[in-house]
């Protein structure tokens, strides 16, 4: 594990003088039955280019509900969220589609992979998406199943690979795209301690080596070792903010 201090992440955080996202002020809430539940209440972060930002929580401390509005999955009722100095909520809603197609990647606790689809054919899934030419098509997936160390396995189907080789998957796939933001829900939740260190370590490796931010939403303490900021969620409210100093 490579980590930052926090002095070489004010420097860092300095030199990126824009940041690459931006919350400020959210509110989210929703009502189940007649009952309203609030997610955020008037919660602001900020992630700089080359980040790793853990947003750490139990459940229901309103943690995915956050990296929902990040991602523009989910709008607020109050606040504003900008990606780029783009304000999400007034985009469109197919300018948020291509957004999520081209700039911003997602990873699941559950992986998401589709089973009867070999790892290459589900790296290769977001590049159709999005019409790319065969030969380039081919070249990127290759390229990012290299960077997870599965290159091998590209052939095996996703019930064929073990739950940290299926999680590498979902990570190729999310930077098949090659985008600037990873968002990530959970990723370690599934998978046993040894296995998510392999996949912090990776996740830590790709913002390093590869210049992309990743936002990790977990419960697990372990996780916020890989960190260069926490920020600590409990009710719907950023309680704490941390530069992580190892």
């Amino acid at each position: 594990m490579r980590a930052h201090t926090a002095d070489n992440i004010m420097k860092k955080t300095e030199q990126n003088e824009y940041p690459l996202v931006q919350v400020e002020n959210v509110s989210k809430s929703f009502f189940l039955g007649s009952q309203e539940v609030k997610a955020l209440k008037g919660v602001s972060i900020t992630v700089y280019p080359g980040q790793l930002v853990i947003i750490k929580g139990p459940s229901g401390s309103g943690k995915t509900t956050l990296i929902n509005v990040i991602g523009g999955l989910d709008h607020p009722n109050r606040g504003a969220a900008y990606y780029k100095g783009r304000n999400l909520q007034k985009m469109s809603d197919s300018s948020l589609t291509e957004l999520r197609r081209t700039e911003v990647g997602f990873v699941f606790q559950s992986f998401a992979l589709i089973d009867y689809l070999t790892a290459y054919e589900n790296v290769e899934l977001p590049l159709r998406m999005v019409r790319m030419k065969s030969k380039e098509r081919r070249q990127r997936v290759l390229a990012c199943l290299e960077m997870v160390g599965l290159k091998k396995r590209m052939e095996h189907r996703g019930n064929e690979l073990s739950g940290g080789e299926q999680q590498r998957i979902g990570i190729a796939r999310a930077l098949a795209n090659n985008p600037s933001l990873i968002l990530a829900d959970e990723p370690t939740g599934k998978l046993n301690q040894e296995t998510a260190r392999h996949i912090m370590e990776l996740l830590q490796e790709i913002v390093r080596t590869h210049d992309k931010s990743v936002c990790v939403v977990t419960h697990d303490p372990m996780v916020c070792e890989y960190a260069d900021v926490i920020y600590e969620m409990n009710d719907g409210e950023i309680r704490r903010e941390a530069i992580h100093n190892v």
